[in-house]
């Protein structure tokens, strides 16, 4: 018996037979640095044609930012929540966002909002350790899960929404505010 299937699995893999891949269908998982988790967020954006919701710690992502810009301006419904910590970010993209009439939410109910989580088209859910900053995809040792399923999108979108309820909205003024009381008080 253990011949017989020896034989065949031989015979498999002389005519190019392949096993299925480890990855169930519907999860693709990306690696950083350098591993194309920033393209994996821009794409899963540019195919965006009802919704997107994001939650991040950070947003710095010049690509990233102007993928949900682009959504946007094609009448995706975007919204999406920060940690507090992006009120005073030199380089957070939450000014840019506000410009651009995208509505941003500051979530400083927490020590740290830290979660790093897309929702698209209430199926989509792009979760994982990957920031959505510049230093994730090329300095940092990050990862970004892109799933493919309406019942977890379901539970992270009830997330979100818990979340929405006790965020305040992102105003410019706040940041500048802050900086000044922190010049202040140093």
């Amino acid at each position: 018996m253990k011949m017989a299937f020896s034989g065949l699995l031989a015979l498999m893999l002389a005519v190019g037979w392949t096993p299925p891949p480890s990855v169930p269908q519907g999860v693709q998982v990306y690696f950083s640095p350098h591993g194309g988790a920033t393209d994996a967020v821009v794409s899963a954006l540019d195919h965006a044609t009802n919704s997107v919701l994001v939650q991040a710690y950070s947003l710095t992502s010049a690509p990233i930012a102007k993928a949900l810009v682009e959504a946007h301006r094609r009448g995706v419904q975007v919204h999406v929540i920060l940690d507090a910590s992006q009120r005073t970010e030199k380089y957070s993209e939450a000014d840019f966002l506000q410009n651009s009439e995208i509505p941003t939410l500051i979530d400083a109910q927490h020590t740290i909002a830290h979660n790093k989580i897309i929702i698209v088209d209430d199926y989509l859910v792009l979760t994982g350790s990957f920031n959505f900053t510049k230093a994730a995809e090329e300095k940092n040792a990050e990862n970004l899960l892109v799933i493919s399923d309406p019942s977890l999108a379901k539970r992270y979108l009830g997330n979100w929404h818990a979340h929405e309820v006790h965020s305040q909205a992102y105003n410019r003024e706040q940041k500048s505010e802050t900086k000044r009381t922190k010049k202040i008080l140093m």
